[in-house]
């Protein structure tokens, strides 16, 4: 079966060194003197360049992997998860490349509005969006909206009109638990998001809206996690919503013509990690809905998905520069790095394990476990554990890891007053920046007393 990491790259460097495989970009090749390069662009390079920490983000990988989703779900709405990370230039891509966008915030939206993504294709969610988001979706004229709490139904109905009314969707609980960490599992019933499947909540809601003449009900949404490396609990959920759409045809006389069964799609942060490749979940998820619709005699609907991670996380690299080394009584080794759990908080909030890869120089030294660290003051600052590097290592080298384009920049912090790190694309052979560091300049002109 093909996997994403059987793609062919858009840009090949010709007579490169064979590619590092996963979890590295498809790009990444071995450099001189135990450089790296990403789209034919050298990683020492850049760092001299824009200093660290740094990300590099590639270009082609994202639109490689925007293409697969494409190719895999042709006649199904392929949204890109902006949480994931966003900028202009990521809006622009993803824009190109035929995909829509999932937002979950005015700043999102603004955004978007402002890269010139088409609004019609882009859907607005948020367990708790305010009555100033939902008026700039409906002056933007955004596609469709999720419903996710009672109040919502008003708020939104008293924005709209019967002639122009308003797409929305449903998030609904189908009971399913799945993710890397319970903080991500989203799909169960008792925590903020969506609306109880089990418990009637959901067929309440449903009611309202249909009672309301400006919002138009068009399909059920869901979403069941993130890091999700096998599609069973997609099918399971898949099973309960084509039940629900039943159910409201049978009650109302409704059939919804859209099934949203959101992202959370596993990606590879270790050699050795399962990965949930599109072709596999568009074979099987279609399959099954078109046999579940036909049991139930519905029609097909159109099929929703929202890939974030698994577009965003593959394509970029951070570069760190190791402050200091330390070795303990104990036996313990502690490389510490200028960046940390404000540019990388998944390690500390989830556990989360990383590839990490001496840049800058050969490492021909025997290695032993390493745990890289950061520099803020909190003990659980641990970007990846007993990972191995040489036993020279130094103060002044570079590390590097992979699978960083995802829930690192876009939950980034400024604790201890660190500015957040810049953003750099690479594109044939071309390095540029797209977004700056973030300096002290930054942090002090927020302040407007004293």
């Amino acid at each position: 079966m093909t996997t994403l990491s059987d793609l062919p790259e858009l840009s090949p460097v010709r007579s490169a060194p064979r590619p590092l495989g996963s979890p590295w970009p498809a790009s990444a090749r071995p450099g001189r003197d135990g450089d790296l390069t990403l789209g034919g662009v050298s990683l020492r390079e850049a760092a001299e360049r824009f200093g660290t920490p740094l990300y590099v983000l590639d270009e082609d990988e994202v639109r490689r992997r925007a293409r697969a989703y494409r190719r895999a779900l042709p006649h199904a709405d392929v949204l890109y998860a902006a949480k994931a990370f966003l900028c202009t230039a990521m809006a622009e891509w993803i824009a190109a490349e035929g995909l829509g966008l999932d937002v979950c915030s005015a700043g999102e939206l603004s955004l978007a509005a402002a890269a010139g993504f088409p609004p019609e294709r882009i859907l607005l969610h948020g367990n708790a969006k305010t009555p100033e988001e939902l008026r700039l979706a409906r002056r933007l004229r955004v596609g469709r909206i999720v419903i996710d709490n009672l109040a919502e139904v008003p708020r939104l109905a008293a924005l709209t009109a019967a002639d122009t009314p308003q797409r929305v969707l449903v998030r609904v609980l189908p009971g399913v638990a799945a993710g890397h960490h319970s903080a991500v599992r989203t799909g169960v019933d008792g925590q903020k998001f969506g609306f109880s499947i089990a418990a009637g909540e959901a067929a309440e809601v449903i009611r309202r809206i249909l009672a309301q003449p400006g919002l138009r009900l068009t399909g059920l949404h869901c979403h069941l996690g993130s890091q999700i490396t096998d599609t069973a609990p997609y099918l399971t959920a898949l099973d309960r919503l084509v039940d629900l759409l039943a159910l409201i045809r049978d009650r109302h006389g409704v059939e919804l013509p859209e099934l949203d069964l959101g992202g959370g799609h596993g990606v590879r942060y270790l050699p050795d990690d399962p990965e949930l490749a599109p072709e596999r979940f568009a074979a099987e998820i279609t399959t099954r809905l078109a046999a579940r619709c036909a049991e139930n005699g519905l029609a097909v609907p159109k099929l929703t998905i929202e890939p974030g991670r698994a577009i965003a996380a593959p394509a970029a690299v951070a570069v760190y520069r190791v402050l200091s080394v330390k070795h303990t009584a104990d036996g313990h080794a502690f490389a510490a790095v200028d960046g940390g759990m404000s540019d990388n908080p998944r390690p500390a909030l989830y556990g989360s394990a990383y590839t990490v890869r001496l840049l800058g120089r050969p490492g021909t030294a025997p290695t032993r476990p390493f745990d890289v660290v950061g520099r803020h003051c909190e003990a659980g600052d641990i970007l990846a554990r007993n990972t191995p590097l040489p036993t020279d290592l130094r103060p002044g080298d570079l590390l590097t890891t992979p699978t960083a384009g995802a829930y690192h920049l876009s939950m980034s912090s400024t604790y201890n007053l660190t500015g957040r790190p810049p953003v750099a694309t690479v594109h044939a052979g071309h390095l540029r920046l797209l977004i700056r560091r973030e300096t002290l300049t930054d942090l002090h002109t927020r302040e407007v007393g004293h």
